[in-house]
């Protein structure tokens, strides 16, 4: 059987842009469904705080997406501002049915030429970049809407719980900086059931916090 590969991401993580710089590494081995999701939805699901909602974690957060940038030789420049709401993009995604060339244009807009979702000229320019500036009822559609929170549902079934987060059968490869382990997990699908990777599944837990 075929690996399927599910591609989960939000604009609004910098990890997610990425990622996807990197995903010729992926799409090399197994083609790949891009999903988008609303990591809000996620971590209020999970009752977790995101990395942008503690304070020493946000800044360190920004310095190591940039930092990694540097490493990988990929262009970033942070938005105006972090985080953002991503809801829009999110939708236009799939209205351009999550096709790499128009998620790429997207991302790119906002991490490599730091621009927004909200000011009209950068808006319209975006638009314009995918070829269609009459979006404003499509992005709204239920359809749409539906699609979107569909994958979220779908994500949380999966058991995610970060993005980005390449599903691969059912394991979960999470980070852009994890994208060697799932290029080793497509090239061999039993590498977490050797070796030490068997133990972890079963592994007792000592001590656990109340």
């Amino acid at each position: 059987m075929a690996t399927t590969v599910d591609w989960y991401f939000d604009f609004v993580s910098p990890f997610s842009y990425l990622q996807l710089e990197m995903m010729h590494e992926i799409t090399a081995i197994a083609p790949v469904t891009l999903r988008p999701i609303l990591f809000a939805g996620i971590l209020k699901a999970r009752g977790q705080l995101g990395p942008a909602e503690i304070p020493e974690k946000r800044l360190f957060t920004y310095r190591f997406a940039q930092w990694q940038a540097a490493r990988y030789g990929i262009p970033l420049r942070f938005p105006p501002a972090h985080p953002f709401n991503p809801i829009k993009a999110l939708r236009l995604s799939i209205v351009f049915r999550n096709e790499m060339d128009a998620v790429r244009t997207i991302f790119r807009h906002l991490w490599r030429e730091g621009r927004t979702l909200d000011d009209p000229s950068d808006w319209r320019e975006l638009c314009e970049r995918l070829g269609d500036t009459d979006v404003e009822d499509k992005i709204g559609a239920p359809e749409v809407k539906a699609e979107l929170r569909q994958n979220g549902d779908l994500a949380l079934a999966a058991g995610l719980f970060g993005v980005p987060t390449l599903a691969i059968g059912g394991e979960l490869i999470w980070g852009a900086d994890a994208t060697g382990l799932a290029v080793d997990c497509l090239k061999n699908p039993h590498l977490f059931t050797q070796g030490e990777f068997a133990r972890f599944a079963t592994l007792p837990i000592a001590a656990s916090r109340v």
